[in-house]
């Protein structure tokens, strides 16, 4: 990290910049700070670019995709102001160094294990990238950060934003013409200014795990030429000696010419998944010593730069230019912009994957690593009320499937009537019956709904101690939003996978999170049911028109038995996790043994 220069601004937004990170052809990384006292890493966008009316609009839009990729394997956007002067965004800060440092200037090639585990965790970084609607068009070592948990992909889906107007190619190149990326690292198709798809990322893999491998580039450097080195990857074959053949199949499998014949982003999970966990660091002694030296380089940042917000004076004139005056001058209107709406809700979240920033600037000592709770710290108790939560659900369960019977049975009636085995007399029975079910149904589904909420609260909490920062709402959504109706289609949803990503042990390998999707689906089906249900509850006097009630009503309670039975699956999933990450001892890193097989002998 460098120190600010005479050019370089005071603050961003409401972020007061601390150092230079680096600086490249879309524009400067600053370490920052936020209001709160978190540290975030800051790009601003180049103040000529920020003229083009046409790059503000790619901008925006890809920022606001890039918020939905999360932040388990990348760096999560936790800010934003792309209307000003000069656009910028705002990432959670990953304390450690890129793989092109580790590999190319201080460490040499991976070992195979930490090979493995490298391509898991890049593996599943690509499918939530490619899950958010976002090709990275950029995966290369120097965008690919080494953490204690695993690897953290940084940049990912903005140099789409600098495609040209109206193209349809890979955009590789800006209005100027400029080659964006590294050429050594791009795919055939990116070469040729074809199409950019998924697969494009696969083979950028490839060439990354090759070069992790052996400290090569798998179709060699631009000595010879960018043109010679653009024909290799188009064209041969690349370089694989040295590559170990644990990892050969996959990497050969990646670097296919033919997109169509590379496997996807899913394939590459399934087949990097860990066999074993012998709970040993994932990287080299040597290596998890410079983590934590940079670790305490940080610290020792915070500790230089620590100023409390509460002390500081007014903001006056911009402070860009003026570099005496703008040290000690907070945020205000500048080219930067005022804090953006994003700020409120999420100018609280965490700094890095590695260690935990203090809350505070004046506060040090000891930091837990991320996903961990900090010393002295306890999660709310959870167990007790996912007990009573899951022991309602089978009241509720027993009640419907009861429900069920009535109406089956009162569905039969309706066809005897035709048929004259039964009177009318029968029918007002049942359907009585029918009804007094449906009101102790009622009773227990609102004191489920109201355990239900105390739970989902709690864990949203719980998760906001293990992984802080990584939640995109304010704890008041976690009750608020399934009171309003079009959210409940989307936003508890939202919350739901923030509490499930923050509540998983962090490290590669871990088990997905099928049947939080699944729950929702019946969810929305379920809710979408209601209206229907409560128009087919208009009885008329026409037997033959009182069936399709009864059958709607069959159906409901069979969606809700089965919505019911995923809830008590995701219930039981995350409690389990949070009391997993309570009662282990802080920072015990979980790492798998291999995601290719098992180590070679």
């Amino acid at each position: 990290m460098e120190n600010l220069g005479a050019q370089d601004p005071r603050w961003i937004g409401e972020y007061r910049l601390l150092g230079k990170l680096g600086e490249g052809g879309m524009g400067r990384v600053y370490l920052a700070r936020s209001a709160r006292g978190r540290t975030v890493a800051v790009k601003l966008v180049q103040a000529e670019l920020a003229r083009q009316a046409d790059f503000r609009g790619r901008f925006k839009r890809e920022v606001e995709a890039a918020r939905r990729v999360g932040g388990q394997w990348t760096a999560p956007v936790l800010d934003a102001d792309t209307d000003a002067e000069v656009p910028w965004v705002a990432t959670g800060y990953i304390g450690g160094p890129s793989l092109h440092s580790v590999v190319a200037e201080d460490f040499g090639a991976l070992p195979e294990r930490s090979l493995r585990i490298l391509a898991n965790g890049l593996a599943l970084a690509l499918r939530d990238i490619h899950g958010a609607g976002l090709i990275h068009r950029d995966l290369k070592p120097s965008n690919i950060l080494v953490t204690i948990d695993g690897p953290r992909v940084i940049d990912f889906g903005i140099a789409r934003a600098l495609d040209p107007v109206g193209t349809t190619t890979g955009g590789n190149l800006t209005m100027t013409g400029a080659v964006v990326g590294s050429p050594g690292f791009m795919s055939p198709e990116q070469v040729r200014g074809e199409p950019v798809t998924a697969a494009s990322d696969v083979f950028c893999l490839g060439s990354v795990l090759a070069f992790a491998a052996t400290g090569r580039q798998p179709f060699g450097n631009l000595d010879s030429g960018i043109h010679a080195l653009m024909y290799r990857i188009a064209q041969e074959e690349p370089d694989l000696v040295g590559l170990p053949e644990g990892a050969r199949g996959l990497v050969t499998a990646c670097l296919n010419k033919d997109p169509a014949k590379r496997p996807s982003v899913d394939d590459l999970v399934a087949a990097t998944q860990p066999v074993a966990d012998d709970g040993e660091p994932w990287l080299p002694g040597g290596l998890l010593a410079r983590l934590g030296r940079d670790a305490l380089q940080l610290l020792e940042v915070e500790a230089e730069n620590a100023q409390p917000d509460a002390m500081a004076p007014q903001q006056g004139p911009s402070a860009y230019g003026h570099p005496q005056a703008a040290a000690h001058t907070p945020p205000g209107p500048s080219a930067y912009g005022t804090p953006s709406a994003y700020a409120t809700p999420h100018a609280h979240a965490a700094a890095g994957p590695a260690y935990q920033v203090p809350t505070q600037p004046w506060q040090g000592g000891y930091q837990a690593p991320l996903g961990f709770p900090a010393p002295g710290t306890r999660l709310r108790p959870i167990r007790g009320l996912a007990t009573a939560l899951m022991s309602m659900f089978g009241i509720w369960l027993v009640l419907t499937l009861l429900d069920m019977a009535l109406n089956i049975s009162l569905l039969d009636t309706y066809f005897a009537i035709d048929a004259g085995y039964v009177s009318k007399d029968v029918l007002y029975s049942k359907r009585s019956d029918v009804q007094a079910m449906d009101s102790g149904t009622g009773v227990a589904a609102f004191v489920l709904v109201v355990l239900w909420l105390v739970w989902f609260r709690t864990a949203y909490i719980n998760s906001t101690v293990l992984n802080p920062g990584r939640q995109r709402f304010g704890s008041g959504y976690a009750v608020g939003a399934w009171f309003i109706p079009v959210a409940q289609l989307w936003l508890p949803k939202q919350i739901a996978n923030d509490v499930w990503t923050s509540s998983t042990p962090p490290g590669p390998g871990r088990r997905g999170r099928a049947v939080l999707h699944w729950w929702w689906t019946f969810f929305v089906i379920m809710f979408l049911m209601f209206p229907v249900n409560g128009a087919s509850e208009i009885v008329s006097d026409n037997i033959r028109e009182q069936r399709p009630g009864v059958i709607v009503s069959i159906v409901d309670d069979s969606i809700g038995i089965l919505t019911a039975l995923l809830a008590i699956a995701v219930v039981r999933r995350i409690t389990k996790m949070q009391e997993q990450r309570a009662a282990r001892p802080v920072g015990q890193a979980q790492q798998p043994a291999g995601v290719f097989g098992p180590p070679a002998a």
